[in-house]
C-alpha cells in the first residue's frame, strides 16, 4: 500500500468519526433533555419511554433492509444519504408543536439510526483483521463523545440558544453538511480488498451479494452467541442512556452542575474503554481466535458488577458513587469494537452488512422495549430499581454467551480463512 492511500483511509477514518460523533450527539442528547422535553409535553416515565422506544422500533424494523442495501449497491452513496435522512428529521422533530407530533417525528429519526453496518464493512475493507478492533474502537469513541458532547448541548447550550428545539436545528443542520461531504469525498472500496489472502492480488475479483452466502450467516454456531449476546447486551445501554440523567436529578439530587461534572469525567473514561477493548481484543486475537471473546466476557461481567455497586451506594456517598462508575465505565464498551470484529472474522465480504444488520435487528428487537419496560417498572417502584435490575440480569447473561462463543468460534474462522484462501487461488 503507497503512503497516499495509506494516508487517504485515515482520511476516511477521520470522515466516519465526525459522522458518528455528530450523529450519535444528536441521537443520544435526548437522554439529557429529558425533563426539558417532559415539561414541554407535559408526559410521565412512560409516555418518555415510549418516544424512545419508536425510534428504537423503526430502526429495528429497517436494519436488514439496510444490510441487505449495503451489500448490493455502493456504501457511501447510501451512507450520504442516511446523513441526508438524519438531518432532514431531526428539522421535523423540532419543529412539531404537539407530543403526538413529536412522537411520530421522533420515530422517524430511527431510520438512519440502522445505516451503521454499511460503515463498519466499508472500514473493514480499508484495514485487515488485525487491525479491525482498533480502528472500530476509534470510530466507537464517537459514541460516548457524542453523549457528552449531547450533554453540554442540552445543559449549556440549549438554556443559553432559546431551548431544546434550537439544539435540534443545529445538529440536523450539521447532518446535512456531513452527508454532502460522504457524498463526495469517500471512495468505495471492492469488498474483501483487506483480506491478508488478497495482499499479492492486484485485480480484485467483484464478490456479489447472494442469498446462499447470507443463508450460510445462521449456520454459524458464533453468530447465534453474537446474536444472543446481543440481544441481552443493548438493554443496558438504552436503560443509561435514556434515564441515567433523570435518575441523578430525581433520585440523587444532582443539579445540572452535578450532573456535568461527575459525568462528563466518566464518559471520556467510557470512551477510552472502546479503543482499549479493540486494541487488547486485536492484541488476544494475534495468539488464538478467541482472543476478543473473552476480552468481551470480562468486560461485561465486570461491568455487571461496579454497576450493581454504583447504583447501591449511599446517596450522599457522592464520592464512592463517582468512583464506582468510573470503574463501570472502563468495562462498559470492552465487547462492543470486539463483538463488531468478530463478526467479520466469521462471514464473507459480500454479507457482511447483512450479517451485522441481522445483529443489530435482533438487539433492538429486545431493546427497542426498554425503555418502555424501565419506565414501567420506575413508574411502579423507582428509577434506581430499574436501572439496577436491567442491567445487572442483562450482563450476566451476555456473560454466559459469550461462554458458549468461546467454544465455537475457532472452528467458523478457520473455515472462513480457507474460503478466503480458495478464492485468491483463484484470482
Amino acid at each position: 500500500m503507497s503512503k497516499e492511500q495509506s494516508r487517504y483511509r485515515w482520511f476516511v477514518v477521520v470522515v466516519f468519526f465526525f459522522f458518528m460523533l455528530l450523529h450519535q450527539t444528536d441521537k443520544l442528547m435526548i437522554g439529557s433533555l429529558q425533563v426539558q422535553i417532559s415539561d414541554t409535553f407535559n408526559i410521565n416515565n412512560k409516555q418518555w419511554g415510549l418516544i424512545n422506544s419508536g425510534a428504537l422500533i423503526v430502526a429495528t424494523i429497517l436494519y436488514p433492509i439496510w444490510g441487505y442495501l449495503y451489500d448490493r449497491f455502493s456504501r457511501t452513496k447510501l451512507l450520504s444519504l442516511a446523513s441526508f435522512i438524519w438531518g432532514a428529521t431531526t428539522w421535523m422533530n423540532a419543529i412539531v408543536r404537539s407530543f403526538g407530533g413529536f412522537l411520530v417525528t421522533r420515530a422517524s429519526t430511527g431510520i438512519d439510526d440502522s445505516s451503521y453496518p454499511g460503515l463498519y464493512t466499508l472500514i473493514a475493507d480499508y484495514f485487515g483483521p488485525h487491525q479491525r478492533g482498533k480502528i472500530f474502537g476509534i470510530l466507537q469513541l464517537a459514541q460516548p463523545l457524542g453523549y457528552l458532547v449531547g450533554m453540554i448541548l442540552a445543559l449549556i447550550v440549549a438554556p443559553a440558544i432559546g431551548g431544546w428545539r434550537s439544539v435540534f436545528y443545529l445538529t440536523g443542520t450539521l447532518g446535512l453538511v456531513i452527508a454532502v461531504l460522504i457524498f463526495f469525498g469517500v471512495k468505495e472500496m471492492p469488498r474483501g480488498r483487506a483480506e491478508p489472502e488478497f495482499d499479492d492480488v492486484t485485480e480484485m475479483q467483484t464478490f456479489k451479494f447472494s442469498w446462499a452466502e447470507a443463508r450460510e450467516i445462521f449456520k454459524k454456531k458464533t453468530m447465534w452467541f453474537i446474536f444472543l449476546q446481543g440481544f441481552a447486551g443493548v438493554f443496558p445501554w438504552n436503560v443509561i442512556t435514556f434515564f441515567f440523567f433523570a435518575y441523578l436529578e430525581k433520585e440523587r439530587g444532582y443539579d445540572a452542575n452535578s450532573i456535568l461534572f461527575t459525568m462528563a469525567p466518566v464518559i471520556l473514561i467510557l470512551a477510552s474503554g472502546y479503543f482499549i477493548g479493540g486494541a487488547v481484543g486485536d492484541y488476544a486475537f494475534k495468539f488464538t481466535n478467541k482472543g476478543r471473546i473473552i476480552v468481551s466476557s470480562v468486560g461485561v461481567l465486570m461491568g455487571a458488577l461496579f454497576m450493581y455497586l454504583a447504583i447501591n451506594t449511599p446517596i450522599e456517598a457522592r464520592t464512592q458513587f463517582f468512583v464506582l462508575m468510573c470503574l463501570t465505565a472502563v468495562f462498559m464498551p470492552l465487547s462492543s469494537s470486539n463483538v463488531t470484529a468478530t463478526v467479520y472474522d466469521v462471514t464473507v465480504p459480500e454479507v457482511r452488512s447483512t450479517a451485522q444488520a441481522v445483529e443489530y435487528f435482533i438487539e433492538n428487537g429486545g431493546a427497542a422495549f426498554a425503555p418502555i419496560i424501565t419506565g414501567v417498572i420506575a413508574d411502579i417502584y423507582d428509577l434506581k430499581t430499574a436501572i439496577v435490575l436491567i442491567c445487572t440480569v442483562a450482563w450476566v447473561l451476555c456473560f454466559f454467551f459469550y461462554l458458549g462463543a468461546i467454544f465455537t468460534i475457532d472452528n467458523d474462522a478457520h473455515h472462513l480463512r480457507d474460503q478466503m484462501a480458495e478464492r485468491a487461488k483463484s484470482m
